[in-house]
Formats: structure tokens, sequence, C-alpha cells
């Protein structure tokens, strides 16, 4: 593939990039020389080939990163150490972030723009893990007396399979892997077999870096293919999942068979309140953003607006005049705001819970998309009002750009309402007075709760899903109590 040196305009390649996966510090194709093609999902053209990885694959990245984690080649490093090898990993995406850019955008169909600003955000990350690095601490206790002291210390939890979406590939990825990293993991990552690109351009990344051999192993695949293997083989002591709920399950089960630690970060259905005595300029504009950015395909996307009912009517008209401005079309123009659905499959989905919207009687008003004539999988911005709690739409994550509209009476009942469904991922809340935002933080069953902004998640703070919505953390410090686990000492003195 021919990609760009700097900003500019992008274009298709004339004929699909190829990967390798990395395997102990090689790249390689699959054993069995198998592909998986990949089509950019605005044009339906070719634009990756990744090596679809087989169970002697998968075999072989389990057991360099065993290998590599028990000889200490990483973990036996100091801190500090570590430390510079992932602020080289920052350094290095920033120096490829043209190059990272085009992938995501091809494979994903996301603006370009805003994979930009994601890239930006996924170096972030890599720069905050490394100071994580030298600040995994422990507890003493020096309470026992003068003949006896005690220790509480943190150690990488071991081998981690990552299993990553494709939603926001490098973002997710770089959620995860420079936190295991940081305290001394190996891994074995799987990126989604739609957008594996920029999982596998990172593993070349890492190895530039001065990444020992086998503590990153990186192959593509598909679930069914390698996910029993990756959440049940005993080389992994640990599963760090992002995705659906009911795959989460699934890989909850797996892995309980064998009593390994699981970390998920699953669906969500989250709610925007919007109060009447908000800035409501700002929050239409962010109630539009969320609920379309990346075509709606986000597990953290405000699909649900709560408002007010003294205000719903003129508030709504706001939200579908920002909705309005959206520029929706090809992913590679950099004026494009929103481009299309991730595969024909997911389109197909959306589309279900429009006409189950419809069966159900609630009132659509979609957004006229005029002169869009590519061929690929795009669904129009969509708001359903007349909207009960017990329908589908209102219960079940979509994953496109829909949202749901509720309007309030009071705060006990948007609090009902915010709480009406099995998610507990996100929620933001829109009002001038602070003791109701505060009121509204501690009802609302959300692990990340936003006032008066949404979607700007950054490293410091955690992501955490209650409910439906996951398991344990990712970012901030918590990430490293996540990648470790803990080890007791108790020393008994001699009398001087």
């Amino acid at each position: 593939m021919e990609h760009s040196t700097g900003p500019g305009p992008l274009k298709l390649p004339q004929a699909p990039r190829e990967y390798a996966a990395l395997i102990d510090g090689a790249f390689i194709p699959a054993s069995d020389r198998e592909t998986i093609a990949r089509d950019n999902p605005a044009h339906n053209h070719p634009v990756s080939l990744y090596p679809k990885a087989t169970q002697e694959d998968l075999r072989r990245a389990l057991s360099a990163a065993r290998r590599s984690f028990d000889a200490g080649v990483w973990a036996g490093r100091s801190g500090a150490d570590r430390a510079r090898i992932l602020l080289r990993v920052a350094d290095l995406i920033e120096r490829h972030r043209t190059e990272l850019r085009e992938i995501e955008c091809l494979e994903v169909g996301k603006p370009i723009g805003l994979v930009d600003r994601e890239i930006g955000g996924a170096i972030a990350h890599w720069e905050y893990a490394a100071t994580m690095a030298r600040h995994c601490y422990g507890d003493s206790y020096d309470t026992f007396g003068d003949q006896s002291l005690g220790f509480v210390m943190r150690y990488p939890v071991g081998v981690v399979s990552m299993i990553t979406p494709w939603n926001y590939p490098l973002m997710i990825n770089s959620q995860k892997l420079p936190f295991a990293l940081a305290v001394g993991c190996s891994a074995v990552v799987k990126p989604s077999e739609l957008t594996s690109g920029s999982a596998l351009r990172l593993g070349e990344l890492l190895m530039e870096a001065g990444l020992p051999a086998g503590v990153v192993n990186i192959i593509a695949g598909t679930g069914l293919d390698l996910g029993e293997g990756l959440c049940t083989a005993p080389e992994v002591d640990m599963v760090s999942f992002t995705g659906s709920t009911a795959v989460g399950r699934k890989i909850a089960a797996l892995a309980g068979q064998h009593l390994k630690k699981v970390s998920l970060e699953l669906g969500g259905k989250s709610a925007q309140i919007v109060c009447a005595d908000a800035d409501l300029a700002t929050a239409a504009e962010k109630v539009a953003l969320g609920a379309t950015r990346n075509a709606g395909q986000a597990c953290v996307g405000g699909t649900r607006l709560l408002v007010e009912r003294l205000i719903a009517e003129s508030f709504l008209q706001q939200v579908k005049d920002h909705m309005a401005t959206l520029r929706i079309g090809d992913p590679l123009d950099a004026e494009t705001t929103m481009g299309p659905l991730v595969s024909a499959t997911q389109k197909a989905r959306v589309e279900e819970y429009l006409a189950a919207g419809d069966r159900d009687g609630a009132q659509r008003w979609t957004l006229e998309t005029p002169g869009l004539s590519l061929p690929g999988h795009f669904v129009a911005p969509t708001i359903f009002t007349g909207v009960d709690s017990a329908m589908s739409i209102a219960q079940e994550e979509i994953f496109g750009p829909v949202l749901c509209v509720q309007p309030f009476d009071g705060f006990h009942d948007a609090v009902a309402l915010a709480n009406s469904t099995r998610y507990g991922l996100a929620a933001g809340i829109w009002t001038r007075d602070i003791s109701k935002a505060m009121q509204f933080a501690r009802h609302v069953a959300a692990g990340n709760i936003e006032v008066n902004t949404f979607l700007a998640g950054v490293p410091e703070l955690p992501i955490v899903g209650h409910r439906d919505s996951g398991l344990g953390s990712e970012r901030g410090r918590n990430a490293v109590q996540e990648f470790t686990e803990l080890k007791t000492f108790k020393l008994q003195l001699d009398p001087v």
C-alpha cells in the first residue's frame, strides 16, 4: 500500500496491504499461509490482508509469551527500563501517526480527522503508562511489635490474553497493552479480524522500540477459531476483553473453568440527562456528538437522551439542528464527520433495531443524506421519540447512530429512567447546579460519570463498567492493580 508522508488527501490503495503476525520476535505469515481479506466499509474496496492464525500459531504465540515471562526478560527489568521502552513506543506512534491514521481510516471506515485525534489519545496512554512503570507500590506494616514486619507486594499477573474489538483498534489496545507491560506482564494480543492492521503494525513498532522477543505476540484471526484457546490455555494467567456483553459472558465462563483472572469492558446503553438549568446549547451539541461519533459504534456512546419535560421539545430541535451539520460520507475526505458502519452485518443489525422501534410504536426521525452515493454500509443518524423503557431500542445496545429520547419529571424520575437497563457503563449529566449533579452521580448506576461534558476520557481516569457493562477497570492507577497480583510477606526479626 502506498501511504502519504504527511497530512493530505488519502486515497484507496491500488492493492491491499499485507501484514505479518508477530510471534516470538519474528514477523511471519500464518503457518498454513491462509489470509483474511478486509474491505474498506465505505467503498467495499480491498485494503488489507492479515495472516489468519492457526491453532499452531496460537500455541507458538502463547508458548513464547510464557517463556519470556518465566525467564524474566521483561518482568525482571527495573521499572525505569520498562518506562524507557514504553516512551519509545509512544514516540514511534507519533512518528508514524500519518501511516497509522490511514490504516484505521481505511479499515474501520472512521473519518480521518477523528482517527487522528484518537491516535493522539493512544500516545497519551503509552506516555502515562510509562509513569506507572516507576510507581508500582506495595505496602508495609510496622505494627506487629519490635520483632515483626509485614509487607504487601504487587507482582505482574503473568501472561495476559488480550482480545480487542474493531471500533477503536489502536486506542483500546493502548488502554490495555502499555499498562500490562508497565508492570512486567507478557501478552498475546488478538485484535478483531475486521480491523487488525494497526495492531499488527504496532507489533513492528514494539520491536523497533527494543521490546524483548516473545514479550508481546500479535496474531489475527476470528474469535470462533482462537477465542477458547486464548481463554483456557495453561500458559495464560489472565484474559482482558473488550466487546459485547454476550461474548464477555462466554469468556468469563471459559476462563472461570480454570480460575483465570478476567477483566471485561463490555456494552453500554448510556444516558445523557439534560436538566432545564443546563447550558442547553453546549448540551445539544454534545448529545448529538455522543450519539453519532464513530457512527454510534462506541460502548460509552450516549444513546439515550433523558431530557426535562419542560424543555424537551425545544431541546430536541437543537439536537436535530446539530445532527444536520454532520458531513456524512467518504471517511477518506478530511471534511467528513461521520462515516459508515464497520460491516454489512453491523448495518443489518442496526436496521433490525430501526424496524423494531417502528413496530413498537416509537416515532422515527431520520436525517436526510442527499448526495450520498457510496456503496458502503451507511446508516443515517436517527432519533426515536415516544419511547417506552420496555422497548428493545431502549434496552439493548444497538451500536449505530440511533438516539432514544425520553422526557422526565424531576430528579427521581430521571434516575429511575437512567437505571432502567441492565447496563452501567457511562452517563452524562447536564446542569449548572453542582449539588444536583453530584446527587445524580451518586444515584445513577454507571461506572463513568461526566458532568457538563461527554466522551472526554483521559488516561489518568479509569474506565469502569457496572452491572452488565463489565468487570474490573482499565486506565489510570487502577490499571496497575488489574495486571498485578498481591503477595504478602511476614518477617520475624531476631532480638537485638
